[in-house]
């Protein structure tokens, strides 16, 4: 088991030569530079008191530093182990990955060398699909789900000026942690690294799959920034009685679009769309696709009816869902996240200024 962080690659990785661990470096180098800066950011916070109004709670404290070792042991360690578990039990019996290629599929891939291509023709690629996306979306869209659904009723009883950000930590050192935790363990081996990046590495991904996820988790760091002006106009142009509204098409359109497009696509879409982004196969399905749609469109239009807003808003949450299946779509993968969440906010933000409340 692993038992120490570190952000040095090992002297003896790789062992192999190949173009796309010249992609998953750079990767490595971009986030490691970020969140360098990030850090600095954070000790400037703390001995000037300085932000620059975005975040407000930077202080070092033993209640932060529990709070965020809490946070870090249950969604990382704990419910990362409990997805770790279930995947590789799809690509043992689901699937019929050896327990070698199991090994590999929950390895850093970096070591040695890794083909989808070799796996896909011993074992069925939608299968392999299936499991990739039950371990992903299971980690992810149950905490996900029950989080959005208790923010939003706290919303709606509540409404606050900062309801747009409500999803995300307000704490610039629980950014900082988090991401050096995910830079430690990009290049290991072992349980521990399994538990934080195997669930939601893709075995599609091939010797990308961490490139991918260390992206979405830095983008993601990224995107605490530009939300918190964002979210402060937000909250100046909508009445508090719309808050509630605004804070479900912006997370409930991403977390469920996103969602379904994956699930969608990997239970019955025909993987013929091509697309950019960091990964071995980067395709994606119609079916896919029409699900993500389908599924943000649903959730826009169960809101706007059930808040009473006025019948103008109809095509907010049509343009709202169209907005996040394009996006998904032709966003380079690994970066969708960051731009369906964006395009959502903005969305809200130019309609909440054009149309009445």
């Amino acid at each position: 088991m692993d038992t120490a962080v570190t952000v040095e690659r090992p002297a003896s990785t790789p062992v192999f030569t190949d173009a796309r661990l010249r992609t998953a470096h750079r990767v490595f180098r971009g986030a490691l530079i970020f969140n360098t800066a990030l850090t600095a950011f954070w000790l400037f916070a703390l001995l000037t008191h300085r932000t620059g109004g975005f975040f407000t709670n930077y202080e070092i404290g033993r209640d932060v530093l529990g709070r965020i070792a809490g946070g870090i042991l249950f969604f990382y360690v704990i419910w990362g182990f409990v997805w770790y578990g279930i995947k590789s039990l799809l690509l043992k019996h689901f699937v019929g990955f050896t327990k070698e290629e199991r090994r590999q599929a929950f390895s850093s891939r970096m070591r040695e060398p890794f083909e989808v291509a070799a796996l896909t023709s011993r074992y069925s690629e939608r299968r392999i699909r299936i499991a990739d996306m039950i371990g992903r979306r299971g980690r992810f869209i149950t905490l996900a789900a029950a989080g959005f659904f208790y923010l939003y009723a706290r919303v709606s009883v509540d409404p606050s000026p900062g309801f747009a950000t409500l999803f995300l930590q307000d704490n610039l050192l629980d950014a900082v942690i988090t991401s050096w935790v995910f830079l430690g363990f990009f290049y290991a081996d072992g349980t521990l690294a399994a538990a934080f990046y195997g669930p939601q590495s893709r075995v599609m991904d091939g010797v990308l799959a961490r490139a991918n996820c260390l992206l979405i988790t830095t983008l993601w760091t990224a995107f605490k920034f530009v939300m918190v002006p964002l979210g402060s106009r937000l909250a100046a142009v909508f009445p508090s009685n719309r808050f509630a509204a605004v804070f479900a098409l912006i997370w409930g359109a991403y977390i469920i679009g996103d969602a379904m497009a994956e699930i969608g696509g990997a239970l019955f879409g025909k993987q013929t769309l091509r697309v950019r982004g960091i990964g071995d196969v980067n395709r994606k399905s119609i079916g896919g696709t029409v699900s993500g749609f389908a599924g943000a469109l649903a959730l826009c239009l169960w809101v706007v009816i059930s808040q009473g807003m006025p019948p103008a808003w109809i095509a907010v949450a049509v343009i709202i869902a169209a907005a996040n299946t394009l996006i998904e779509l032709f966003s380079p993968r690994g970066t969708d996240d960051f731009f369906m969440a964006t395009g959502n906010a903005l969305i809200c933000l130019v309609f909440g200024m054009l149309l009445p409340s």
